[in-house]
Order: structure tokens, then sequence, then C-alpha cells
């Protein structure tokens, strides 16, 4: 209702004035009012109103190198363009920031869920504005790429793009899980522009965490700055090399997509253009399909990663996920509804 309009919108709301863009929150509302907005023609007026002033207010939100915060409360300010670098002090002690959070952040998806929301909006909307910002978040990925030897992503960066301490197990390092939703964020906002410059990084990114791979087949969620050994923390929240004392509220491992993000690649290579605006490439369509098992279902395979609100599966549990149901059907719905 009304009364529970924030602060940042009409001035009379409550002290929690801030705007999240952690686990999808305002990606998942925002999607939700522009596909309302279109589907109405635009006709709704509180709903095509809603829609137009979040949107603004999310691009105001973009950084001039095309990051996003986690979290805002207006307009953000102007920085230096600068690429990713090494900090040179001891980031195990030094280099910590309070405010986290206000500063650029790839963590839990952030980039795929952004690069999502930006191209149903210019798919819908046909306005410039989200098609100019879905290029500056591309921008920012090919900033953000560490430099050799560990080109690929970290979760979250300073002003001076150095990567930065989040929570207290959350350290500067290099990301198995963010680097490959940069990547595929990358193969997304090619697909939908055709430009190959956001193409060109993937290659050797896939090749580095291909390497960094556990024994187990999975990437540890942190690398080690520089000496790339997988980076962990004890109960005590020590940082470790050894993952035998792990917290078991976080996923200190993750499962390696790195097969399907080369598949991937290799089809926007050979198709040039991949897909057309909002459509899924046929090969996405053939390899969803391909997954089905003999009674219809997408099976899940545990692979010891944490699963909100159940209980830790052992590795090899088999399992139906309604996530994967989800995206799946989403994918194959976007494909049936799109024009040929």
């Amino acid at each position: 209702g009304g009364k529970r309009v924030g602060r940042y919108r009409n001035g009379k709301g409550g002290s929690w004035n801030a705007s999240s863009l952690d686990d999808g929150q305002t990606q998942s509302a925002l999607l939700l009012l522009l596909r309302l907005d279109a589907a109405r023609d635009f006709k709704l007026a509180p709903v095509h109103e809603a829609a137009e002033f979040g949107m603004a207010a999310l691009l105001k939100a973009q950084f001039p190198n095309g990051a996003f915060p986690q979290v805002w409360q207006g307009p953000v300010e102007a920085r230096p363009v600068v690429p990713a670098a090494y900090p040179d002090r001891d980031w195990r002690t030094e280099g910590r920031v309070k405010n986290y959070w206000d500063n650029y952040t790839l963590n839990d998806g952030l980039a795929g869920s952004m690069a999502d929301l930006l191209i149903e909006a210019h798919r819908l909307t046909k306005q410039d504005a989200p098609l100019k910002a879905l290029e500056k978040l591309g921008d920012f990925l090919l900033l953000a790429r560490m430099p050799e030897p560990q080109p690929a992503w970290c979760q979250q960066y300073d002003a001076a793009m150095l990567p930065i301490w989040a929570r207290k197990f959350e350290p500067p390092a290099v990301t198995g899980g963010e680097s490959q939703d940069a990547i595929e964020t990358l193969l997304k906002i090619h697909a939908h522009t055709g430009k190959a410059q956001y193409l060109e990084p993937i290659p050797r990114s896939l090749e580095y965490l291909k390497k960094s791979l556990l024994p187990d087949g999975r990437l540890a969620r942190f690398y080690e700055l520089k000496t790339n050994k997988p980076l962990y923390m004890t109960r005590a929240y020590e940082l470790t090399h050894d993952d035998g004392d792990l917290p078991d509220h976080y996923g200190w491992k993750v499962p390696s997509r790195l097969a399907e993000l080369e598949a991937r690649l290799a089809a926007a290579k050979s198709g040039g253009h991949a897909a057309p605006p909002g459509r899924p490439s046929e090969a996405e369509v053939r390899r969803v399909l391909a997954d089905l098992d003999a009674e219809g279902r997408w099976v899940s395979t545990a692979a010891g990663e944490r699963l909100v609100g159940q209980p830790r599966f052992a590795p090899g549990f088999r399992y139906l996920s309604s996530a994967v149901f989800s995206r799946n059907v989403e994918l194959l719905s976007r494909w049936l509804a799109a024009p040929r």
C-alpha cells in the first residue's frame, strides 16, 4: 500500500531508505512491472508510472564504468573509469570498506540478472536507454576481468577497481561462481547486440577456469589473488587453504558450468548474432530438451552445493530442482513465443 512506499520515492516512508540489487530483488520486481505494463499496452497508468520510475531510478544507479552497486539510495557519484588491478597492499588486513555495498559488485549473479532486465526492457519498450545501459554493463565486465595470471572476475571492487572484502567470510579473491556468471552475461550481451568485443575475453577466461578446477570437478568459490590457491575459511573465520573446517552456511565450492559455456561460445561464434532479441538460441533449446530424462524430468545431481531451505545433500544425490524447472520452462516459453 501507499503507506509503505519508501522515502526514496515520496519522502514520507520509513527509515529504510535504500534500494537493493542483491539476490535479484529490484531486478525481479521491475521485470514483473515491465511485462505487466507491456501486456496492458502501456495503458494501465499506475503500472506504467511505476515501471518507468523504477527503470529511471535504476539507470541512475549505474556508475560511469557500467558497474552497479549492491545497494543505493539515489544517483551514484561519478568515478574514474579504470581497469581492474591487483592490490599492492596486504589485502588480508588492509583496504576493508565498511559500506562495501556502495561499491561495484558482481556478487550472487548480479551481472546476469541485470542483463536479463535490461534486455527485456529494451525488447519491450524499444527505448535506447536500456540498450545503452546493457552495453555499459558489458564494458564494465571487460574492465573488471583481472589481469594475468587470473583472467577472471571478483565479487566486488572499490572505486580504484581493486578487489575488496565484503562480509567477513568474503575476502578479496577471484571467484568461480561470479566468473561463470560474468562469462554467461557477456554471451547474453553479445547475443542481444551482435558486438564481437563481448566475446573476446571469454576463451582465455575459460582456459584459466578449466585449469583451476578442483579434483572433484567443481570450482572454488574463492581463489587467492596471484597464487590461485583455493581460498577457504575455518569455522572461526580465519583464512586457510584447507577445506576441512568450513562454515556450513555458505557455498565454498560451486558447480562447474564450463562445458556449457564453451558450447554457447562456439554457437555464438558460428552464428554471429546468436539469437533474435528475447529469443533463446536453437542450441540452448536443444540442450534443455536433451537434459530431460525418460520420464520428462530435469534431474539435478548434488555436487555438495548448499540449497536454500534444504539439508545438505550428499554428492551424487539426485533431486528435482524447482529453480532448474523454472529456468528451463521459461527458456522454452520464450522460444515458443518469439516470432519466427
